[in-house]
């Protein structure tokens, strides 16, 4: 599913703060009432007892939690002109992020680091956390969410480069299957001069890596 809008693009000229609306192309709409049936349906099929007074509500905390965590929150994407022509790496880390595994609907969970080489514009610090969380809420792979951050930040910010980080631990690997609890997946993406440029891609990778 695409994540961009079709708002106009900023341009370079542009003057004063930008605050585009970002949000997801309208889907179709959720159904709570038919999720919890659903949820009713999957847990009774797993052999639960529903009439235990403990599992009663249990389908329709299901369908709300799951409601929630694919619920994606539109924001205002504030920029403002870099009138100081600041050129050196703006670094956000240790985002919190959580989304789902397309593949088994299990969270995954950990953190991004976010960071750009600022243009013409520069961006307000907490929409680096409202970008991750945006593209956060849906079911897809971590290595999707990594490129689908940095995509829309080179091209909604127009900066000279993007990168993105994310570490995460996913839930189908530590509690089920291998059952490899602990372990960690790391994913990147970078664009423009953090990409091209051999010591700015080092300084934000650098950057990023936990200090022991």
């Amino acid at each position: 599913m695409s994540t961009v809008t079709t708002e106009t693009l900023i341009e370079p000229t542009a003057v004063g703060h930008w605050r585009p609306r970002v949000a997801p192309p309208s889907p179709p709409g959720a159904d709570p009432e038919a999720a919890e049936r659903a949820a009713a349906d999957l847990l009774a099929a797993l052999g639960l007892d529903l009439t235990n007074g403990h599992l009663a509500d249990t389908p329709g905390r299901m369908a709300r939690a799951l409601l929630e965590m694919t619920t994606v929150p539109e924001f205002d994407l504030t920029t403002f002109p870099n009138d100081e022509e600041y050129d050196e790496l703006v670094l956000v880390r240790d985002i919190p992020m959580q989304s789902l595994c397309e593949h088994h609907m299990l969270p995954f969970v950990g953190v991004a680091h976010v960071g750009y080489l600022p243009a013409d514009r520069i961006l307000g610090l907490s929409k680096f956390a409202r970008m991750v969380t945006f593209h956060s809420r849906r079911p897809q792979t971590q290595e999707r969410l990594t490129k689908s951050i940095a995509d829309d930040l080179h091209e909604r910010l127009r900066p000279r480069g993007v990168g993105v980080v994310i570490e995460a631990e996913h839930t189908c690997m530590s509690l089920r299957g291998a059952r490899a609890s602990g372990a960690t997946t790391l994913t990147s993406s970078l664009s423009g001069v953090l990409r091209d440029d051999s010591r700015s891609r080092a300084e934000f990778l650098s950057l990023t890596r936990r200090q022991p």
